[in-house]
């Protein structure tokens, strides 16, 4: 028997129900993908990285900036940077480490204060993190998690052990580096060198420190110092250091997403 006028209306009307609902299901799967896209691009803005500027280059800007950096620590000597930095109203970068961990709550003082944390190195052993693409990455990753404990994310700033120019990496994996950059790069990271060095890295004295830390050369400085507990020598020449680029009209910040960015050649 056939359906009378009511009922094929009211199958009509269901068929109707269920052609709109599919409709709405298509644009919300449709509204979050779209979305997911969005987040996606976002994301990828947020960890875009800026072109390298090589040591020696012009900068594009003639604003005077020091970009002070500290590798290596957290340390016994942090809370004594920070307090040097503090009387000049300096911010700075902390490139850490996980060597010490009774020293991690640092990292949340230093970035509470307005400083900048990037990434170094979980265990700094060059053997260990250059052997392969995977064991840097996974150094890396190790690291990133001890940020991430600390202050809530992973920064997207890193320094490579050495430099990006290092060539101790090749004793332990040949073309290590020209691996490794290009893929920290594609990650979404933006790494780091520096365009003076104070040489706090090996066993300069303070008036050493002191002399290759100070220089006219470039509007924008990349310094390079240590955070370390047996670099002594890096408390003593800071405040000189601090108060030559201040007398000289400059400001001291941390890095951000507009900082100068220096790399340097890779030579691995």
């Amino acid at each position: 028997m056939g359906l009378n006028a009511k009922e094929a209306r009211q199958e009509a009307r269901k068929a109707e129900a269920v052609k709109e609902a599919e409709a709405e299901k298509k644009k919300a799967e449709k509204e979050e993908k779209k979305k997911e896209k969005e987040a996606e691009e976002q994301r990828k803005k947020e960890l875009s990285v800026q072109p390298g500027v090589a040591v020696g280059t012009t900068e594009a800007s003639d604003e005077k900036i020091v970009y002070l950096t500290f590798d290596d620590g957290p340390s016994e000597n942090t809370q004594k940077v920070l307090d040097i930095l503090d009387q000049y109203d300096a911010k700075a970068t902390f490139f850490i480490t996980g060597q010490k961990p009774e020293y991690r709550p640092m990292i949340k003082k230093a970035y509470d204060a307005g400083h900048t944390i990037g990434l170094h190195s979980f265990c700094h052993d060059y053997e260990t993190v250059y052997s392969s693409e995977e064991a840097y990455l996974k150094d890396l990753e190790e690291v990133g998690e001890i940020a991430k404990e600390q202050i809530g994310f992973v920064p997207c700033f890193i320094r490579f052990p050495g430099g990006s120019s290092n060539t101790v990496s090749r004793n332990y994996m040949e073309g290590i580096m020209s691996v490794l950059v290009p893929k920290v790069l594609e990650l979404g990271y933006q790494y780091y060198d520096w365009n003076v060095s104070s040489g706090d890295g090996g066993t300069a004295t303070t008036e050493e420190i002191i002399a290759q830390s100070e220089t006219d050369k470039y509007h924008q400085v990349m310094l390079l110092f240590h955070d370390a507990a047996t670099k002594e020598t890096t408390i003593e020449a800071l405040p000189t250091v601090l108060e030559y680029y201040k007398n000289l009209g400059y400001s001291f910040k941390a890095i951000d997403r507009e900082s100068l960015v220096v790399h340097h050649q890779v030579n691995n």
